[in-house]
């Protein structure tokens, strides 16, 4: 029999080992659910936003065409293409050109409201169909009648201003070109889309289109989209959320390790007498631990496949139930590679979290098996086994940093992690020192509650870990999602304007300035002038070839508003350089925001090239100014020298503060008035704005706080299995001190009092480590300025205390009604 297990008598040792670890499992999955429903919730969160994020990028491929609106676009700002750019345009393929803007829209009776405006010619739509409710044409829809043109609007629009259709609408006087809504410097895109004859499914004359546009006309200024990335913001943003997201399911998987630990350290304790057994009858360390492991993977590819059929079946959900309100084109299909990813990651995990108990049981003696029960030892595993988990922890963290969409992010969430791990390890060893070395109370309740901690077996370090993960992350996500609420609902109406007005015109700006200071004689009007420009290189590097910092890349991905003026900006500082003269009449100078800036890698002066209108205008850096965006006061990120763009056809843009932030009746009986007597001015009423913003940011929170939803819920299943690790020693402690006269009451109140004691500590450092990473992201990564919240913090950590005792106490009444004899029969 000895040496059956230790040499197989001939017959293949895996086999063997994969014998004798099914029959293992024949008794059952007990000790395991909660190690295969942590490994499935972090693979079905990594897979599942995998396969989400690439069927919305498939929908967004196959429907390019119809989303862009043509094979190609060219759009220009302020301008219409020359006669040189159009004959080109024509020269490609069939041309439809349409004109974009925002204006405020009026009924006849003085109701306004902010809508965008989208004119288009006879060829729109160049792919695809317009649905109109009337089923009528688009050109009849639109057709002039008795001098009044068509619109077809959106039905939310219709529904605010309480408008029906057929009834009577103003964008300024009348129609688009009539009103005088189009004037030299109006905030207008001109959209060319093309209709390429034979265009072939790898885009090669999509691109040579594109790159003959730029090589016959390098200063149009044109930004150009092709069906291949109709929506490159878009495509990134679904990268970046989806890299959240996957950071969240690793996230999910690591505390789901810890279960993972707690779990194969509980099999094999409740497997000491069986492990004891096949040693002494010969069977090897190594073929032990090649057992248990194997055991361990055939779990961890349970949980993955349970993992991997939920995730696998997310897009499919989220289409069927969500299909009819996402604005996108979503093509839910099956996606093996982020399923095997996901699979990767959830085995990698396990393999990492059980290496160490499994290599502290390979080594042990049989005699020291036999032991553990009355004197457990202390003791590390082999080498070996260290440097095997180091190595499979190298190689997730690799995997991770690798394949993420920013890897800064990535390499941060990684270091955060193994910083967190080792913080609340050595909380842990602490809260066991304290214990030890603690004055040996005169209560015998207390010195059980002491001992308890510190004893052999405790289960201070499971509690800890499992604890302070789930809490720190609910502490940061409960101030990060206080802190955009209380900045968007407490903060900003405040300190914001009441109005912005855009698009004035320089012949009205006077007349404009005396008619809201006679209906708003109390008020702060701030007025500049206003461009938009497209940054075409850098310091000699163009925009395309520029490597920029996350941060700072979106300031080269389209067209941005700029001013020029003799005077700093209210609301913003000069920190490096010196602001120009006022009467500088020199080369272009150029004042840049300096977190932007050192993004770029600009320095002071360096050249910067920005498009105006078409032309390319060169200017240096003259100083570099820190702003205060979160006053919503009038700012850009380039501010020219005066004299830059004085003959350009600019409008402007004015703010308007009233000292006490003003009423609702008096913003909208001034909205009408400025709507009345400035058709063409398009007025935004910022509080709307700011509801506005802040439902999409709260949504955005909600959205966060659901997703985050998995790992809490893998840290409270963790929670429960590591005191479900100690039931057992439970039992056999409850069974002795009742032996020797203690009641059943006493021994609960040294276990609630235990729980109560591990969790407060645990709390502490939760509420600390949450409030630092709270700190971080809404400082460093959102650029806000941050309050601790004591409410919140204090209330999730209320709730982990509250469920430590709970889940303590629904095992420990289950340990104190067993009775003593069956027990001690055993021991």
């Amino acid at each position: 029999m000895s040496q059956a297990i230790a040499s197989g008598r001939g017959r293949p040792r895996r086999l063997l080992t994969w014998r004798l670890a099914l029959r293992e499992l024949r008794g059952g999955l007990r000790g395991f659910y909660v190690f295969i429903a942590c490994i499935a919730l972090g693979v079905m969160a990594i897979a599942g936003v995998g396969s989400f994020a690439d069927s919305l990028v498939d929908g967004l491929a196959r429907e390019g065409r119809v989303i862009l609106g043509g094979d190609i676009a060219f759009s220009l700002i302020h301008r219409e293409a020359s006669t040189a750019e159009r004959a080109f345009l024509d020269g490609q393929g069939l041309v439809s050109v349409a004109a974009t803007m925002r204006a405020m829209a009026r009924t006849p009776d003085g109701r306004t409201a902010l809508a965008e405006i989208k004119a288009v010619d006879q060829a729109y739509p160049l792919y695809g169909a317009v649905a109109i409710e009337s089923k009528q044409g688009l050109a009849d829809a639109l057709a002039d009648r008795d001098g009044v043109f068509g619109a077809a609007a959106d039905a939310a629009l219709l529904a605010r201003l309480d408008v029906a259709p057929g009834e009577t609408l103003k964008l300024g006087e009348a129609a688009l070109r009539a009103t005088g809504l189009l004037q030299p410097g109006s905030l207008v895109r001109w959209h060319y889309r093309l209709r390429l004859a034979g265009a072939d499914s790898r885009d090669r004359q999509t691109k040579a289109v594109a790159a003959a546009g730029l090589g016959q006309f390098p200063e149009a200024g044109w930004e150009i989209r092709t069906r291949a990335n109709a929506s490159p913001e878009f495509g990134r943003n679904i990268e970046r959320f989806s890299e959240f997201l996957t950071l969240v399911g690793l996230t999910a998987l690591l505390v789901g390790g810890v279960g993972v630990a707690n779990a194969v350290k509980s099999y094999l304790d409740r497997k000491r007498e069986v492990i004891a057994t096949m040693k002494s009858l010969g069977a090897t360390s190594g073929r032990i631990f090649a057992i248990y492991l194997t055991q361990v993977l055939v779990l961890a590819l349970i949980g993955s496949l349970v993992g991997l059929v939920l995730g696998a079946a997310l897009p499919f959900l989220i289409a069927a139930v969500f299909g009819a309100i996402i604005p996108i084109p979503l093509a839910p299909a099956v996606h093996p590679a982020e399923l095997a990813l996901a699979l990767v990651y959830g085995l990698l995990t396990a393999l990492a979290f059980a290496l160490w108990p499994l290599g502290r049981g390979r080594d042990v003696p049989a005699s020291a098996l036999f032991r553990d029960a009355v004197a457990p030892e202390r003791r590390l595993p082999r080498k070996r086994y260290i440097a095997a988990t180091a190595a499979t922890a190298a190689v997730l963290a690799t995997l991770a940093v690798t394949l993420a969409f920013d890897r800064n992010v990535a390499a941060i969430f990684i270091a955060a992690a193994v910083a967190v791990f080792l913080t609340l390890r050595c909380v842990a060893l602490l809260l066991m020192a304290l214990a030890r070395r603690s004055p040996r109370p005169r209560s015998t309740l207390l010195r059980l509650v002491v001992a308890n901690i510190h004893r052999p077996g405790a289960l201070t370090p499971t509690v800890v870990l499992s604890l302070g993960l789930g809490l720190s992350l609910l502490v940061a996500l409960t101030l990060i999602d206080g802190n955009l609420h209380q900045q968007l609902t407490a903060g900003l109406p405040s300190r914001a304007p009441s109005f912005y007005f855009v698009d004035i015109q320089q012949a009205d700006a006077e007349r404009f300035d005396a008619f809201i200071r006679a209906r708003a004689p109390g008020a702060k009007l701030e007025r500049v002038p206003m461009l938009r420009g497209r940054i075409v290189s850098v310091n000699g590097i163009k925009a395309e070839d520029l490597r920029p910092a996350q941060s700072a890349a979106w300031v080269l991905q389209s067209d941005r508003g700029i001013t020029y003026g003799a005077d700093v900006p209210a609301g913003s500082r000069v920190v490096a350089g010196r602001w120009w003269q006022p009467d500088y009449r020199g080369p272009p100078l150029v004042s840049f925001e300096n977190k932007l800036a050192d993004g770029l890698g600009l320095r002071l002066g360096d050249p910067v090239v920005v498009n105006v209108l078409g032309r390319n205008i060169t200017a240096t850096v003259a100083n570099l100014r820190a702003v205060d965006w979160q006053t919503l006061g009038i700012n850009f990120v380039l501010v020219f020298s005066p004299d830059t763009f004085r003959s350009a056809p600019a409008t402007q843009v004015a703010t308007l503060t009233y000292p006490d932030g003003g009423t609702a009746g008096e913003e909208i009986a001034l909205l009408k008035a400025a709507a009345a007597a400035f058709p063409a001015v398009t007025t935004v009423r910022v509080k709307e704005a700011l509801d506005a913003v802040s439902k999409v940011v709260l949504d955005l929170t909600f959205a966060i706080r659901g997703a985050s939803a998995v790992t809490l819920f893998a840290a409270v299943l963790v929670l429960g299995g590591a005191l479900a690790t100690g039931h057992r020693h439970r039992v056999y402690d409850a069974v002795i001190l009742k032996t020797l006269g203690a009641t059943r009451a006493r021994l609960l109140a040294a276990y609630v009092l235990e729980y109560l004691l591990l969790g407060l500590a645990t709390a502490a450092f939760g509420v600390a480590a949450g409030s630092i990473a709270a700190w971080a992201v809404v400082t460093r990564v959102m650029d806000l300025a941050f309050v601790w919240l004591p409410g919140p913090a204090l209330a999730a950590a209320l709730g982990a205390l509250v469920l430590t005792v709970l889940f303590g106490l629904i095992g420990t009444f289950s340990a104190l009604g067993q009775r003593p004899a069956p027990v001690l029969r055993h021991l």
